[in-house]
């Protein structure tokens, strides 16, 4: 493997429009696109559309179903999702790449982390620069400088950008499972681990809410004719939190507990909302079946409904990620750069693509840290590296130096 004349030309264009590809992400991050807040998603929609349009193919709208959510009252109700933006360049090439990126962030409408400043150290710090608005920017560098290569048409690509990653892709899962399968590699653009590496192994994971029902009374006239929906809802998280520890690697997080009554009423209703990690489908089932057993054992004066489900599988570093993760490697040390991985607990996108079949790269994006916190960030100087990565992929899927189609074929050999 070695970087052709034609290779140098794409790999100086990303360092050339270096302060643009970080002077956006800077700008997307001041548009507050929590995955809540319905008004800032379609406002970043609506840019993102304008920033894909210098690809080589019209950008698509794909509508999202709404997803089914528990409110604090215990009562199911629906949540809108703007659309995913879409591109689809080349389909019939002999080579296929799935990129896909988030354009939601953890921060909801009201958060006082709004915008991006420049530490002391030089570092970005900022709401979404490293998840992954930044990410985001690096991907469609990366792409637009492949297209002048003399071999980008070896390759086809479909893009996705999605409004739910970070409430678990329940919307947008299936659309990423339909990409999956008409791709040989996917390339997902979340921040790199804090020391740079890739993540390569990663648990699965699964939300879910309890909701249990008790009877109201007055604390005082007829405190025994009631039925007490949180201490049921309690005692339920204690027997969660005592599964941790009972299976290797699987974690169990009582994340809240919505519900309760004035203090003078026994209250008759409470949601137990948990979140999940495993490392194997075995260790799901497992866990699902405890979970069944935990409500099946609830007071019998109370009633207790289950709710949620797996939303990612887990993503085991098998042969074929292996192999792709090497390719990658190789690609980095033609830039100088050294590619390293290591397992992590955290899920993406990446989980759901392996789980319908595509091998995956899912950390090209910026190399940062602190995500998912009001000290997250970014390294400038990380937007041409990784984008220039990215492109150098592209470049050798395209000059077949990088055997896609055998790193398929491993994984369904898998």
């Amino acid at each position: 493997m070695h970087l052709t004349s034609e290779d140098r030309g794409v790999l100086d264009r990303i360092a050339q429009d270096g302060g643009r590809i970080v002077d956006r992400a800077v700008d997307w991050c001041a548009i507050n696109s929590g995955s809540r807040n319905l008004e800032g998603l379609e406002r970043q929609r609506q840019i993102l559309l304008d920033a894909v349009a210098s690809l080589p193919a019209a950008p698509l709208e794909i509508p999202l179903t709404p997803s089914r959510e528990i409110d604090a009252n215990g009562r199911e109700v629906a949540f809108p999702h703007p659309p995913s933006v879409a591109v689809i360049v080349r389909p019939d090439a002999p080579v296929q790449v799935i990129l896909t990126g988030h354009y939601d962030t953890v921060y909801p409408e009201n958060s006082p982390f709004q915008a991006v400043r420049t530490r002391s150290d030089g570092a970005l710090h900022g709401p979404g620069i490293a998840d992954m608005k930044g990410g985001i920017s690096v991907m469609l560098a990366a792409l637009a400088a492949f297209e002048t290569h003399p071999q980008a048409g070896n390759v086809g690509y479909r893009v996705l950008l999605s409004p739910d990653e970070e409430i678990g892709s329940i919307a947008s899962g299936p659309i990423l499972s339909e990409f999956a399968r008409q791709g040989h590699v996917g390339l997902t653009y979340e921040p790199a681990l804090a020391d740079g590496a890739l993540a390569a192994a990663r648990k699965g994971s699964g939300n879910f809410h309890i909701v249990v029902h008790g009877r109201a009374a007055h604390a005082g006239r007829d405190f025994a004719a009631g039925r007490n929906a949180i201490v049921g809802a309690a005692r339920i998280a204690e027997k969660l939190h005592a599964l941790n520890g009972l299976r290797d690697s699987l974690t169990v997080n009582v994340a809240r507990i919505d519900g309760g009554a004035p203090l003078n009423m026994v209250p008759d209703v409470a949601v137990v909302r948990f979140n999940v990690r495993f490392p194997e489908a075995s260790a799901a089932a497992w866990f699902e079946a405890e979970v069944a057993r935990i409500v099946s054992e609830v007071d019998p004066d109370l009633h207790a409904h289950l709710h949620g489900l797996i939303t990612r599988g887990a993503k085991p570093f098998n042969a074929a990620q292996q192999q792709l993760f090497g390719a990658v490697k190789a690609v980095g040390a033609l830039l100088g750069q050294d590619i390293t991985w290591k397992p992590s607990g955290g899920v993406c996108e990446g989980n759901n693509l392996f789980a319908s079949g595509l091998p995956n790269v899912d950390t090209l994006g910026v190399r940062g840290g602190e995500i998912h916190s009001e000290a997250e960030h970014a390294w400038p100087e990380s937007f041409v590296e990784r984008a220039q990565l990215s492109a150098s992929i592209l470049m050798k899927l395209a000059s077949g130096e990088i055997d896609a189609r055998a790193i398929r074929a491993a994984m369904e050999n898998a």
